[in-house]
């Protein structure tokens, strides 16, 4: 079982790299398990406490089973093993500490323990699941190629059996689009966006192509500069358009319009942020600007003059809004991974860079002030010393999950998706401010 070691609490605590990686501990500690017994497996339970499943191993599988937030498990860990191979890739620079495995390590072991709990398969029922574990996966097998680890041949096998699985759901039905689910009678953005990234991603540009343009005639908004959530057919044969916008849809259509990256994609990519920043922000916590970053010296130490007012670090006090718990716990975390890299892509105006970075970095800032710790006594089986977070970043962790109260994974994978995407962004060197 994950233990919290305290060697990394050296580490200077206004990095966001360290604020990242402190999430990155307290998850595993709180909600990693082994599948059953099994060496070389790992899991993300559902909820914390959690069923004792080092004595009780049952409840790895009689459990609810969240396929995606386990793709998201392993993206997050992706994000820790990218800093680490940064580091150095050495053990003392391992995100929980020399004695623990790598968090590329960890992200291996958690796919086949995703295997092996959805009855030995990668394919489920519903295609957006699975373009979230396949970009995930293609993402670990890019970390495996620049870390030069093994595990490669079964990451392409995965990429094989998934890919089929998606050419499958992109048919003429509506126009186009991506099936949301195998019972083929909706289409929608959570399962055509993710899609069209991952085509985008293996060398598939034009089904990529035909994905985005289904997603712009049929779900895009223009009055709001926003992706709607999705179509069916009516009785008479008319298409219905659900019109509700949520954070994370607009995060891998940001990313598929990155990648692909012609000049009407960059354009309609810088809208959406622009529209993000308009339509789906609140009030930060204090409604003020999160604290600056202190001005650094060129070798990085803190200088004794006047305070840094980078736009990455300050803005007019507003964060991205969140969707709640269960599988809304994961919205505005996917949301700020694709902002990251809008944040740095140079193909953007500077406008829209700055942007996207201020809304990851406010978001970040706000969950990290509203985090509070576990303490002694508080569960019986893992967690005093972990940080747990809020739901919602413009609430205190105190007020969504006081202490007794059941936390569960999705949100807390959302705060550390939040927190790895403010360590990526440029010009931060990893400085967090207070």
């Amino acid at each position: 079982m994950t233990r919290l070691d305290p060697a990394p609490a050296r580490q200077d605590p206004f990095r966001w790299d360290a604020r990242a990686n402190r999430a990155a501990q307290s998850v595993t500690a709180l909600f990693g398990r082994r599948l059953f017994f099994l060496p070389g497996t790992h899991l993300g339970a559902v909820k914390w406490p959690s069923p004792a499943w080092h004595k009780d191993p049952k409840g790895t599988v009689a459990g609810p089973w969240h396929y995606w937030w386990q793709a998201h498990y392993v993206d997050c860990l992706v994000d820790a093993g990218r800093r680490e191979l940064a580091n150095g890739a050495t053990p003392a620079a391992r995100f929980n500490g020399p004695g623990h495995p790598s968090a590329g390590r960890l992200a291996s072991r958690l796919v086949t323990g995703i295997r092996l709990r959805n009855a030995f398969t990668f394919v489920n029922s519903y295609y957006d699941d699975m373009a979230w574990l396949a970009l995930a996966t293609h993402r670990l097998d890019t970390l495996a190629g620049e870390a030069r680890r093994r595990g490669r041949r079964r990451n392409a096998r995965v990429r094989r059996s998934l890919t089929l699985q998606f050419e499958a759901a992109c048919t003429g039905d509506l126009n186009g689009g991506a099936f949301w689910s195998k019972k083929r009678d909706f289409k929608n953005t959570p399962a055509s966006a993710p899609i069209a990234l991952h085509f985008a991603r293996t060398g598939h540009p034009q089904k990529a192509r035909a994905l985005l343009d289904w997603l712009d005639a049929t779900l895009f908004d223009p009055d709001q500069g926003l992706y709607l959530d999705g179509a069916r057919l009516g009785p008479a044969g008319e298409v219905l358009v659900e019109r509700t916008v949520y954070t994370y849809n607009q995060g891998p259509v940001l990313g598929a319009l990155l990648e692909m990256g012609g000049e009407a994609d960059l354009a309609r990519a810088a809208m959406v942020v622009d529209a993000v920043d308009r339509l789906l922000t609140v009030p930060s916590p204090t409604g003020q600007p999160q604290a600056p970053s202190p001005a650094h010296t060129a070798g990085g130490a803190p200088s004794t003059g006047a305070v840094a007012s980078s736009p990455m670090t300050s803005s007019g006090g507003r964060v991205l809004r969140c969707e709640g718990s269960g599988d809304g716990g994961l919205f505005t975390g996917i949301l700020c991974r694709y902002l990251a890299l809008a944040a740095a892509d140079g193909r953007l105006p500077a406008q829209t860079r700055t942007t996207a970075g201020r809304l990851v970095a406010e978001t970040a800032g706000a969950f990290w002030s509203g985090r509070r710790t576990v303490q002694a006594g508080e569960a019986a089986d893992t967690g005093h010393g972990a940080i747990v977070f809020s739901q919602h970043a413009a609430q205190p962790a105190g007020e969504t999950y006081p202490p007794g109260a059941v936390v569960e994974l999705s949100t807390q994978l959302q705060a550390w998706m939040v927190l790895e995407a403010a360590a990526t962004l440029p010009g931060s060197a990893g400085d967090a401010g207070n």
